[in-house]
């Protein structure tokens, strides 16, 4: 009864100077030596110094689920220039709260500074009209920094040279239950940084557990606040999300969560078309198993699955008007590209990637002539296969299609003469070469996609 009242307490962000819950090594099992090294140097570092330092965060929260964690941050109570003297090695970056990037190796650990109550010292908060804070170097105790996190599986502070782990908010239990929880008052906490809404639905499916309902009331009615952050936080808080080995349950809770229309906001239309659905879902799952087994993943890729349908929709529309195909296309992406880009700044080196996959896509289903050749070449081939698989097990796409090319593929000079299709489409007329200083109006075109099949293919 005591512990669920100090959990209350300190939830409800009221205490301060709060003693901890100390957990030994005996109950939670996370030993030292699952540390990455570059972390445990940086707190030792740090500890040797005469400053407090632990392990914070998501790697304590994932060591004690049995994941591996993707990062190490470091809490201390040293102000960013004190960590800087202590690591030579080492960056201040940030404007919204400045951290240092310890570097070991080719690794990096993250080292913020204890960060204190609203009404601390050390450069204050600014927020804009809708309550998000834009600035906080507000420095201040180990307590008041568990208080300030955002949720209570979030706020547990491990000490690599103890082997004991802090708990100010209840986390622990919490973890163990699967519970998300906020600390502190939801709505407040959500306006401050409406990305906490995408994480909620994230955590909750990545330690297979639920957002509690004092947590989850508010993202409804808030939902509209992500329009007011930045595109390239909302770009990575997605990323995370898609890569978390638990996409499509995510995707699933973010549309019943109404937090859609914030991140992906043609990703309702798509789910709404039967075909788009079932591709969508495959490339989700299909993503979760590549993660859960511990292989790469291309985020361009992922997009370009996303966004295809509303690319095929785009495509088949301007076909209709009269557009001849490979201008069509190009139309579509850039239309549906610009779109999302406003919302989710995704960076160019990915547009460029999902174009090329988008583009490879009709050239794909041409088998006769040259054309299967020249696609050999290609640097995206293996890729836009992979991305014709999906549309075949879709049934968007001919399943012989896909098995053609994977004949194609690994066959010999002879096997892949024996399956070319014969060319039943319109003869390109062959020009005549005019001499040297002749208009370039008179080239042949360089596209292989002038003469290729439609949309509706």
């Amino acid at each position: 009864m005591i512990r669920r009242l100090l959990q209350r307490v300190f939830s409800g962000r009221t205490g301060k100077n709060k003693d901890p819950l100390i957990i030994p090594f005996q109950r939670h099992g996370v030993a030292a030596e699952r540390i990455s090294p570059c972390a445990g140097k940086v707190v030792a570092g740090l500890q040797e110094a005469g400053y407090s330092a632990f392990v914070v965060g998501g790697a304590v929260r994932d060591l004690l689920v049995d994941l591996e964690p993707k990062d190490y941050d470091v809490a201390t109570s040293a102000t960013p220039e004190q960590v800087k003297a202590v690591f030579r090695r080492s960056r201040i970056i940030g404007r919204r709260f400045r951290l240092v990037h310890v570097m070991c190796g080719q690794d990096t650990v993250e080292v913020s500074t204890f960060r204190g109550s609203v009404n601390g010292e050390g450069g204050g908060q600014m927020h804009d009209e809708h309550g998000r804070i834009l600035r906080d170097n507000v420095f201040g105790t180990q307590a008041e920094d568990a208080l300030r996190r955002d949720f209570t599986i979030n706020a547990l502070f491990y000490d690599p040279r103890s082997q004991e782990i802090l708990d100010y908010c209840g986390g622990f239990d919490d973890l163990r239950k699967r519970v998300i929880r906020m600390i502190g008052v939801p709505d407040q906490r959500y306006r401050e940084d409406p990305v906490r809404m995408l994480r909620a639905v994230r955590l909750a499916a990545k330690v297979g557990g639920h957002v509690e309902p004092r947590t989850r009331e508010p993202i409804r009615e808030l939902a509209p606040l992500l329009q007011n952050v930045p595109p390239a936080r909302l770009f990575e808080e997605m990323l995370k999300l898609l890569l978390s080995g638990h996409a499509t349950e995510c995707l699933l809770q973010l549309r019943n969560e109404g937090l859609h229309h914030g991140v992906l906001p043609m990703l309702d239309v798509i789910l709404e078309q039967p075909m788009g659905e079932r591709f969508v879902m495959l490339a989700l799952n299909k993503t979760d198993e590549r993660v859960r087994e511990g292989k790469g993943v291309s985020p361009a890729f992922l997009f370009a699955a996303l966004l295809w349908h509303e690319v095929l929709a785009a495509w088949r529309s301007r076909e209709a008007g009269g557009m001849r195909p490979v201008p069509a296309l190009h139309e579509a992406m850039d239309e549906v590209v610009s779109a999302q880009v406003e919302k989710l700044a995704i960076p160019r080196r990915f547009t460029s990637d999902m174009k090329e996959l988008w583009e490879l896509q009709p050239r794909l289903l041409n088998r006769s002539g040259k054309r299967p050749y020249r696609l050999l070449e290609h640097p995206r081939l293996r890729a836009g296969y992979d991305f014709l698989l999906l549309r075949c097990e879709s049934g968007e796409v001919e399943s012989e299609i896909a098995q053609w090319w994977d004949d194609f593929m690994r066959g010999s000079e002879d096997q892949r003469a024996s399956l070319l299709l014969p060319d039943s489409g319109p003869k390109r007329r062959r020009r005549r070469r005019k001499p040297a200083g002749a208009a370039e109006a008179a080239e042949e075109p360089a596209h292989d996609m002038a003469d290729e099949p439609s949309a509706e293919s």
